[in-house]
């Protein structure tokens, strides 16, 4: 199911959402200018060293290592030593803005502009951010204690974005989404059932690939990200009131013929 939109208006513009789109983008664009290789100047060396590798996050790099065995194996990038001076806290943020390819990028800033406005209109702007970013780190975090040992970088905002959707089903649950079905029916769904069926798949599919920089999915990420968004969006949104609903149009009196 491909969420096409949804008929939960925001009430003033998304420019926090619109800001993180930009900002995935252009560090995409960045990527796509790297060379092709596994150089140190490379973009596999630019997954490794901002990419969340769960055994350097976890464990910490190794004193003698340096940044200079890469491997691509069969699309898969693997980093097997990690330069000791790179933040390893850092790359749970810098993660957030990589992708893997444009269908990756993409269909993450769909997701991101149909659910993440309504959760910017709702927290405000100043928290939305922290909010964001937060959800993305418990991602993370959640792939990264399942597969600890893996030098395997994981990329991509899905695990923030999977947070987004926990909020939604909490805040909104009976907006509808309109929804392409089998890339060609177009259904308007509420929020409650197609965010269930998400979360349910996650689960269904756990069993697959460590991370998506290598052309799997990080379901753990998914699952741990959704949590957090639907355990953290209450305490995010203290004190903040609901939004005053929108003034429906006078009726317009019939003509006379």
């Amino acid at each position: 199911m491909i969420p096409l939109k949804d008929d939960n208006p925001t009430h003033r513009l998304p420019v926090l959402t619109i800001a993180l789109i930009l900002a995935c983008v252009g560090v995409f664009l960045y990527q796509l200018s790297l060379p092709d290789d596994a150089s140190l100047g490379s973009e596999v060396a630019f997954t490794c060293e901002y990419g969340m590798v769960a055994d350097h996050t976890l464990n910490g790099a190794d004193p003698s290592a340096e940044l200079s065995r890469l491997a691509v194996d069969g699309g898969t990038v693997t980093c097997q030593s990690l330069n000791q001076e790179h933040n390893r806290f850092l790359g749970l943020i810098s993660y957030q803005f990589l992708h893997a390819d444009w269908l990756h990028l993409l269909g993450n800033m769909l997701f991101l502009w149909v659910f993440g406005n309504n959760i910017e209109d709702r927290l405000g702007r100043l928290r939305f951010i922290p909010f964001y970013l937060l959800c993305g780190v418990a991602a993370a975090l959640g792939q990264a204690f399942v597969d600890p040992s893996t030098d395997v970088p994981l990329i991509g905002a899905s695990g923030a974005i999977a947070g987004m959707l926990g909020a939604y089903i909490l805040l909104f649950p009976r907006a509808g989404v309109w929804t392409l079905v089998a890339f060609v029916i177009p259904l308007k769904v509420p929020a409650w059932l197609w965010i269930g069926i998400y979360f349910a798949l996650q689960f269904l599919y756990l069993g697959g690939s460590a991370t998506s920089a290598g052309g799997g999915v990080a379901y753990m990420a998914h699952i741990a990200g959704f949590v957090a968004g639907f355990v953290l969006v209450r305490p995010f949104a203290t004190g903040r009131d609901d939004p005053p609903p929108r003034r429906l149009a006078p009726p317009v009196a019939p003509g006379r013929w």
